[in-house]
């Protein structure tokens, strides 16, 4: 008789399985909704960051040159030689970014380049954000390199 109630005590009940099995589903369930949260302000991170990284570059632009790119050129005189005048004379080969090709906001939207800015700024640089129209809130809402700190 003691060898029955030893099995019987050894192994974990039906019931016992399913509290385990259920609490461990509530947990990932949290765990998940956590971490596909996470991506969206991921890329409004990536994108104040790339925000301020073409900031520097039109600076760095402006004072190697004495004029920051036109409207006209737009960012794209950040990564080849202008074509539209005012064309610059010592213009860098390798271009003011590190990459050959102009980036893309991480929603893979063109940024926009007002010269001037909207505040009269020398210039801006806009994501729209993750719906890529102006305005919005949340994800959606407008980015600038005039916040950019």
């Amino acid at each position: 008789m003691k060898n029955k109630q030893r099995q019987r005590s050894s192994g974990f009940t039906l019931i016992e399985i399913l509290v385990v099995i259920i609490i461990i589903t509530i947990l990932a369930g949290i765990v998940s909704v956590n971490v596909f949260s996470q991506p969206d302000k991921a890329k409004v991170s990536v994108a104040k960051l790339m925000l301020q990284q073409l900031k520097t570059a039109v600076e760095m632009y402006r004072a190697e040159q004495g004029s920051m790119p036109t409207q006209e050129q737009g960012l794209e005189a950040l990564v080849r030689k202008p074509t539209l005048p005012p064309i610059p004379e010592k213009y860098p080969p390798e271009g003011y970014l590190s990459s050959p090709n102009l980036p893309l906001d991480p929603w893979k939207h063109p940024y926009v380049y007002l010269v001037p800015g909207r505040h009269n700024e020398p210039f801006e640089i806009i994501s729209y954000g993750s719906d890529g129209e102006p305005g919005g809130q949340n994800y959606a809402a407008d980015l600038s390199s005039s916040d950019a700190q």
